[in-house]
């Protein structure tokens, strides 16, 4: 099957273009990735058989199509933790392509304004009363990739349909179950901020007029009871733009990779030279440190108490079936000599005794 790394190994060295630090870095830790160069390895014992297995460690790089399983499943859990039950509203801002180039040249600097504008508009309808007149809650993820993987910056929120009241004593819902805020003046206020935010920033200079004549997109819709939505969510939080099981061929030259279309759901297929391949993955890889998903209002970390009190007060106040729990888990290693589940039992830095290691060094 064919790999990303496997494309980067074959072809980084003649990559015309320069690299960011944190493009190097992530080509590297892709390319070692559960492979002898990542110099770590974790020891398994299988309780059935006793035997002893190792599997080398994951480099755990956010753009990595190899890792971030566990911090999906540790999200999920936690989100689940703290759902509210009410319906949940996935509301998505977008910024216009003319802004792709600035974006690129000032990643940290236009992402924050963005995070900025777009939260401080959603608040301010929020708290309108001809919408919902309460303080809300939000969690917002960043994505530059449409599905055909171009660049295409846009924020995904996802709000508990409702708020609390001004005064902090009861949970406000939306007067229309199906509605939360209206899409075209979100559209302008985010258009309006984001042209203030960049010239204080001094970078409205570099974007093409006609970003500001054109009319924004933004989305707000009902997503049900919300843990949907962040399954679709918690992949996009944790991995890259491209999955090792989205490309579907690769001949040393070429590569061909399968997404869905957003409208249709049909399944499409893109072919690149490698080169171009890589140019397309290298830019979504963030810059250094960045946080690109943050939580606001009631969703904060700092409001978790709170939260479990609203849970509460909805459940009894309006008679709300309680959400049925999942069981997120990871899934554990398999004896390939018994078939039972193995125990881990720790990562080591030094070289793996020579009796467990395996033909083709691995298990």
């Amino acid at each position: 099957m064919p790999e990303l790394a496997t494309v980067f190994r074959d072809h980084i060295d003649k990559y015309p273009y320069v690299l960011t630090p944190e493009q190097r870095h992530a080509v590297r830790d892709i390319c070692a990735c559960r492979t002898p160069e990542i110099g770590r390895w974790a020891h398994y014992v299988c309780p059935e058989c006793g035997g002893e297995h190792f599997a080398w460690a994951s480099c755990g790089n956010r753009n990595c199509p190899k890792c971030g399983q566990d911090k999906v499943v540790k999200f999920l859990a936690r989100q689940q933790e703290n759902l509210l039950p009410v319906n949940y509203f996935m509301i998505t801002v977008t910024l216009p392509h003319e802004l792709n180039v600035v974006c690129r040249k000032h990643p940290v600097e236009v992402f924050n304004a963005f995070f900025r504008s777009a939260t401080e508009a959603i608040k301010e309808l929020a708290a309108d009363p001809h919408y919902l007149g309460g303080q809300g809650g939000m969690l917002a993820t960043l994505q530059t990739w449409s599905r055909n993987k171009n660049y295409h910056v846009h924020i995904h929120y996802l709000v508990p349909g409702g708020g609390l009241s001004p005064d902090g004593k009861y949970w406000l819902f939306p007067r229309n179950r199906d509605f939360l805020i209206a899409a075209p003046p979100l559209s302008d206020l985010v258009r309006g901020k984001m042209r203030t935010a960049l010239k204080d920033l001094k970078l409205y200079a570099q974007t093409p007029l006609r970003a500001w004549d054109k009319h924004w997109v933004s989305d707000c819709r009902n997503v049900g009871n919300g843990m949907s939505t962040f399954k679709y969510l918690a992949f996009y939080m944790h991995r890259g733009a491209i999955s090792n099981k989205d490309i579907v061929a690769y001949d040393g030259e070429n590569v061909s990779f399968k997404y869905t279309e957003s409208n249709s759901d049909v399944v499409r297929y893109r072919t690149l030279p490698a080169l171009e391949f890589i140019r397309l993955c290298l830019r979504h890889v963030l810059p250094s440190g960045f946080q690109k998903t943050r939580y606001y209002g009631l969703l904060a970390s700092a409001n978790r108490k709170t939260v479990r009190e609203l849970r509460l007060m909805i459940l009894t106040t309006r008679y709300s079936r309680v959400p049925e729990l999942e069981d997120f888990i990871l899934e554990p290693l398999i004896c390939p000599k018994c078939g039972m589940p193995m125990l881990f039992r720790g990562t080591y830095s030094r070289a793996p005794p020579s009796s467990v290691i395996a033909p083709g060094g691995d298990w």
